[in-house]
């Protein structure tokens, strides 16, 4: 052995000793001395920090705790804001209150009485909006109060009886109404935003936290991150002017007969069409849209339910009418779904039961065929858009009102229009009033997307 050889021999065990010397236990209880070397834990926390950021469950629960934390920030800071509001508008109250007041001295002993009331009506049409709000009643709540009245509407109407015996006088002045179109556009507006996961572009970047948070995908189709890209979805104009004298939109039911929980047998108010009727009624005189309900059943064949080529039926039907009234840009097909029979599609808004909705779109995609060609569709992005946009809406004024966007893999009529949707109000385990509330906030998103 040379002396270069006994050297190297030797520094590789005076190297070797030294390990020893420094960890002794690892030896003694025989774990792998190589685990202590610098650069396997380097190695090893690398790795481990890689397979954290690929494991989708754990990556999931990140989320989950992020979206909740920020969820909670966003409504303490909405509880905040609505706070100042409240106490901005008290203060401001009580002082035209002292303004009126004051004026109320200077004015001719002849006058006080009648200005006075006519001075305090304005201030309180002005300065509390809300009040007047709180009061707007859909036609339908109003057929309901008429039949079996409440206690406190008894005592409402007895003090007005009163009112008009001891001041008769005040029935002949003009009084200070707000349209009701004017209350409903107030009253949405003064819904705060309220989100409960995270609404933010870098967040939505995320293409699996968007299709956790958002999208239902069928078994039978796919997508990709190209196609559901949040900015894009989001940055696309659906606008549209508002123009009462001419048609805008058009409502129809594919599947005319579904009914829900206490649907009368023979009743067509109690039916998916009953709840077209209060949605063409929301839209028409609280947002001045004119549509046009189609109540055709084309579900129906011969007197018997026959659904297989409903949307076969519905399709020259609705295109005839598109072709006689080419103002027409939004297409709504209005179902109710299909669930379990333990399962109730229910939460409260405005202190209403309410049943949630899901919005469901068609790709022309099949996992087994690809492209439907003999399906085109060219507005599957712009249907997208419309139904990510009303969804964005609703996480942001009313969290707990959607399901989220059901991806299918057929046409189902939604290429007529670039804003045409299938909604899918309740299921049939919800009550015809349940369903019928639903409408209202999804009025004020489907507002919310064509008008902001």
């Amino acid at each position: 052995m040379t002396r270069t050889r006994k050297t190297i021999c030797t520094l590789i065990c005076l190297a070797f000793f030294a390990v020893l010397a420094v960890m002794p236990g690892s030896f003694i209880l025989q774990k792998n001395v190589y685990r202590q070397l610098p650069l396997f834990r380097f190695l090893e926390r690398k790795a481990a920090h890689d397979f954290q950021r690929k494991d989708p469950d754990t990556y999931a629960k990140i989320v989950e705790n992020h979206t909740e934390s920020l969820g909670a920030m966003v409504e303490k800071e909405n509880e905040e804001v609505r706070d100042e509001q409240e106490k901005a508008v008290a203060e401001n109250s009580v002082g035209q209150a002292e303004d009126v007041e004051r004026k109320t001295e200077d004015v001719e002993p002849t006058e006080t009485t009648e200005g006075v009331k006519k001075t305090e009506s304005t201030v309180t049409a002005e300065a509390e909006p809300g009040q007047a709000q709180t009061e707007i009643k859909t036609k339908e709540e109003d057929k309901q109060q008429q039949k079996e009245p409440s206690e406190d509407e008894n005592i409402k109407q007895t003090e007005k009886d009163s009112e008009k015996e001891t001041d008769k006088s005040q029935q002949d002045k003009p009084a200070t109404v707000i349209p009701e179109v004017t209350q409903t556009i107030l009253a949405s507006n003064s819904i705060q935003p309220a989100p409960r996961i995270d609404l933010s572009p870098q967040t939505l970047a995320d293409y699996d936290y968007l299709m956790n948070q958002f999208f239902i995908v069928d078994s039978q189709t796919t997508t990709n991150a190209d196609q559901l890209n949040a900015a894009e979805l989001l940055g696309e104009d659906l606008t549209i002017q508002k123009d009462a004298a001419k048609p805008q939109i058009l409502l129809y039911h594919t599947h005319s007969q579904e009914a829900f929980v206490d649907s009368k047998e023979g009743e067509v108010e109690d039916t998916i069409i009953g709840v077209g009727n209060y949605l063409t009624e929301l839209l028409t005189k609280n947002y001045g849209y004119q549509v046009i309900h189609v109540t055709e059943a084309f579900d129906m064949e011969s007197g018997e339910l026959n659904r297989s080529a409903a949307y076969d039926y519905a399709g020259p039907y609705l295109e005839m009418i598109l072709e006689e009234n080419p103002s027409i840009e939004v297409v709504i097909d209005l179902h109710r779904d299909g669930v379990p029979e333990n399962r109730h599609l229910v939460t409260e808004i405005n202190g209403k039961p309410t049943a949630q909705i899901m919005f469901y779109n068609g790709l022309s995609y099949t996992t087994a065929r690809g492209n439907l060609d003999y399906l085109p569709n060219p507005y599957i992005q712009d249907n997208l858009a419309f139904s990510f946009q009303m969804e964005y809406q609703a996480a942001q004024y009313y969290p707990d009102f959607y399901r989220g966007i059901y991806l299918a893999g057929y046409r189902y009529n939604l290429h007529l229009r670039p804003r045409s949707v299938l909604v899918e109000a309740g299921a049939q385990t919800n009550t015809v009033q349940e369903v019928k509330n639903a409408m209202e906030p999804f009025a004020d998103i489907l507002n919310r997307v064509l008008q902001n």
